[in-house]
């Protein structure tokens, strides 16, 4: 049964993070049949991000009260739904439509896997939860040219006709197919306790990292870093590899963060592993293609450490809290970065947009140099 949890609730990540991926190789095709402005093209995919961040905040307590076995088979109905309102979509407004109900749908993907990785596995969790991500995270993969190859054979709108059918059977898998947690083990009810995480200084700034951080490197990933290429002329089998590329990367990176965390600290490996990324921004600014994707991808994973300081700084407690405050900011981040990046490119173009990810990259790691003293705080 523990097999079973691990690996229909990694599928069900894997699920998320292709639908967050596709429309960067979809691009093209999308704005072409449906006439999409490139501010129209951002808002729409940030859409996946806004629906995302707005549905975690009752989700932490469905999972406590109804455990992840009923909440996250749920959500990925409406993740369902959604892609097939997509695949079926005349109009902006239908897209954009089915583009948000992915996102609530997708929104329960890792953080049920989350609650149900601290019941089934509580001695091993950090190691079973890098999995998670990192194997999760090849769904970025499947976005890439093999989206882009099975795109050329189906259409966009057979794409996510058939995803609406696979993602209804993970579904189905996920609630006849697992318990909640191991017999004689229970829901463990979280305290009604609140607010005083938004009053910590320190974690602040590591949910302004993430902002930057984890928006930047999703908002590129899913969209901007294969709409940019195809801008440059390149074809989709093309862009699917440079995609590829940055999300096999990612894959890796996810995979060696937190080993690296651990053995060096997590403030130094995430202000180190930042201030690559922003390396690779510049080199994409100066379209130096290759390294810039290699270097925004295998770096641009390290955000995810965000969300492992976030339980440094506060009592055990609030961890739940805490955890959600950051992750909240990352994907809100991400909604806003998208939909900002196809603001500028729309208005100044894409070296503008990229300058703008770079500067706001630095500020936040300016801000999060304190947490190099201050790495933690008592519990």
């Amino acid at each position: 049964m523990a097999a079973r949890v691990f690996c229909l609730f990694t599928l069900g990540y894997f699920l998320s993070y292709f639908f967050r991926s596709a429309n960067a190789v979809l691009s093209k095709d999308l704005s072409f049949d449906l006439g999409l402005s490139p501010a129209q093209l951002g808002f729409m995919t940030s859409l996946f991000y806004l629906a995302f961040a707005l549905t975690q905040l009752p989700l932490g307590g469905l999972l406590d009260r109804l455990g992840p076995r009923r909440v996250t088979p749920a959500f990925l109905s409406v993740a369902a739904l959604g892609s097939l309102v997509f695949g079926l979509a005349p109009s902006f407004t239908a897209l954009a439509l089915g583009r948000a109900l992915i996102g609530v749908g997708m929104a329960s993907a890792l953080m049920g896997s989350m609650k149900a990785f601290s019941l089934w596995f509580p001695k091993t969790y950090a190691t079973m939860s890098t999995l998670l991500v990192g194997l999760g995270a090849t769904g970025g993969l499947m976005a890439a040219t093999p989206l882009a190859l099975l795109k050329e054979s189906l259409g966009w709108r057979g794409v996510f006709l058939l995803a609406a059918l696979i993602v209804l059977l993970v579904a189905l898998a996920i609630y006849l197919g697992v318990r909640d947690a191991p017999l004689g083990v229970g829901l463990p009810q979280a305290k009604e306790e609140g607010g005083s995480v938004w009053k910590n200084p320190l974690l602040l700034r590591v949910g302004a990292l993430a902002f930057a951080f984890a928006g930047g490197f999703l908002s590129l990933q899913t969209l901007w870093a294969g709409a940019y290429l195809y801008a440059l002329g390149f074809d989709a089998v093309r862009v699917g590899n440079f995609l590829f590329l940055y999300s096999s990367s990612a894959v890796l990176g996810f995979l060696v963060s937190g080993y690296l965390a651990d053995r060096f600290g997590t403030a130094r490996v995430l202000l180190l592993s930042g201030g690559l990324f922003a390396f690779g921004l510049l080199l994409l600014l100066l379209r130096v293609l290759g390294p810039a994707y290699l270097l925004m991808g295998f770096f641009g994973a390290f955000n995810i450490l965000t969300l492992t300081q976030a339980r440094s700084l506060v009592p055990p407690h609030l961890m739940g809290r805490a955890t959600t405050l950051v992750n909240l900011m990352g994907i809100g981040g991400t909604f806003l970065l998208q939909w900002g990046v196809g603001l500028v490119v729309g208005s100044l173009g894409y070296v503008a947009s990229f300058l703008g990810l770079l500067v706001l990259q630095a500020l936040a790691l300016f801000l999060y140099l304190p947490l190099l003293r201050n790495p933690s705080q008592p519990t």
